[in-house]
């Protein structure tokens, strides 16, 4: 990509001095000889770098550098001077100059200062780049009427302090909406801190969450910042609250939180505390099953194979009969086993698309009303039962294995025989492709 630098400085000699060394190095250079032509020509050229004269005739450097920040906070410039003193250096850097440079002007110098400069934005831009990548991922997708409920009441309580309790079962994205409440609140600019309850030992909850000091207990080899102080701005989300020790539970007072239980039934059972659960409570946000939300399986599936399709996957896209029959199963693992589901899919079809014959392959026998394969619900005796749970047991596996007999009866440790016996038997057929 071609890398687009301003030069601005009253003398001729330093503009054309450093336009030849520059467009030498093989980059696109613009010179200017004011302030006011400086900014002229950011707002057209928009550079990567400024190289920015301090003293000049008419709006000097410093002033201009404050027009460019304004017009461009994310500007970065390198001042250059005659004469430079403390006094512009600090100026220079609290108005935001990327670096101070004497005149005249060292060539090695002014590549090393290049160099840095460009690597900066380069890590700038992939940062830029990395927080869109997880923005996407943490997106909330949807158009039903519970989405749009869900997302109403974020966007009226993330512009509060108030504390959270998030609420819903496993895999429906409790997780997305504290993302969400942290992204649109006025601690966005600051760290969003995760901790899940579940999966820290219930002795050292306390030391994860506020910290301790180095030898006060064993182990503890130097001093650590709990999550409360790293979460200092910005927003304390925790996962699993339900989970967290009855003895940690009394400190904890202003926080996120997330659980998949019911903290009613935790109450009355005597494994969370009455106090704590009013503390938190101070707004609710229920997030629904997707079985609440079945309207959105289509646009959730279209945007999974939007997020792995550029990974590398064999297939690109998805049929509509494939796609309703998803939407026809149920999905008790709720959005994070559909999201699954379609990743599997992507990476083991081996078409340009997914299929009907895909997903009846490669997704596990299931039916609408979630009952067991093969009907094993309605079986009377346990004859019954053992004949159809066979029946369902070698489906899976032909399927497994494109109804390759062969292949299926070596992985089965079955003669072949045998299974073509048991496939006549149970009135086995190859779906139509």
């Amino acid at each position: 990509m071609s890398r687009r630098i301003l030069v601005v400085d009253d003398e001729q000699g330093i503009r054309d001095a450093l336009s030849q060394l520059l467009e030498y190095e093989g980059y696109e250079v613009r010179a200017e000889a004011s302030g006011a032509g400086g900014i002229a020509a950011y707002e057209q050229f928009r550079p990567q770098l400024v190289f920015l004269d301090v003293k000049m005739a008419g709006m000097d450097g410093l002033e201009t550098l404050r027009q460019l920040r304004a017009l461009d906070p994310a500007a970065i410039v390198v001042m250059i001077s005659g004469h430079a003193t403390i006094q512009n250096a600090v100026e220079a850097t609290q108005g935001g100059a990327y670096d101070i440079m004497e005149k005249p002007l060292d060539t090695d110098r002014i590549l090393v200062t290049l160099r840095n400069a460009i690597g900066h934005l380069a890590l700038r831009e992939e940062n830029a780049r990395l927080r869109e990548v997880v923005e996407q991922k943490y997106e909330i997708v949807g158009r039903s009427h519970a989405v749009r409920a869900l997302i109403e009441t974020i966007d009226r309580v993330a512009a509060t302090d108030a504390r959270v309790l998030i609420t819903g079962e496993n895999g429906t994205g409790k997780e997305l909406v504290a993302r969400a409440l942290h992204r649109q609140s006025r601690r966005a600019a600051g760290p969003f801190v995760e901790v899940n309850c579940a999966a820290i030992p219930s002795e050292l909850i306390e030391s994860e969450l506020f910290g301790h000091m180095k030898g006060s207990f064993t182990g503890a080899v130097q001093d650590r910042a709990g999550k409360f102080e790293q979460a200092s701005g910005g927003t304390l989300f925790l996962d699993e609250v339900g989970d967290m020790s009855l003895a940690a539970q009394p400190q904890v007072l202003r926080v996120l939180a997330a659980t998949n239980k019911r903290l009613e039934e935790e109450i009355a059972e005597g494994r969370f505390r009455e106090d704590l659960y009013y503390r938190l409570n101070v707004v609710p946000v229920v997030v629904p099953a997707l079985r609440e939300r079945r309207d959105d399986i289509p646009v959730l599936i279209q945007h999974f194979l939007d997020q792995f399709a550029p990974q590398g996957s064999s297939a690109r896209g998805m049929e509509r009969a494939a796609a309703d029959r998803l939407a026809a199963l149920e999905w008790p693992g709720n959005v994070r086993e559909l999201r699954n589901t379609v990743e599997r899919l992507l990476i083991l079809s081996r078409g340009p698309q997914v299929t009907v014959a895909d997903v009846e392959r490669l997704v596990a026998a299931r039916t609408p009303d979630g009952s067991s394969p093969g009907g094993l619900d309605a079986c009377r005796t346990f004859e019954e039962f053992k004949l159809a749970a066979e029946r369902a047991f070698l489906l899976v596996k032909l399927r497994e294995h494109d109804w390759n007999v062969a292949e299926t009866a070596r992985a089965l440790d079955m003669p072949r025989s045998n299974l073509y016996k048991k496939i006549e038997r149970h009135a086995l057929a190859r779906e139509q492709q």
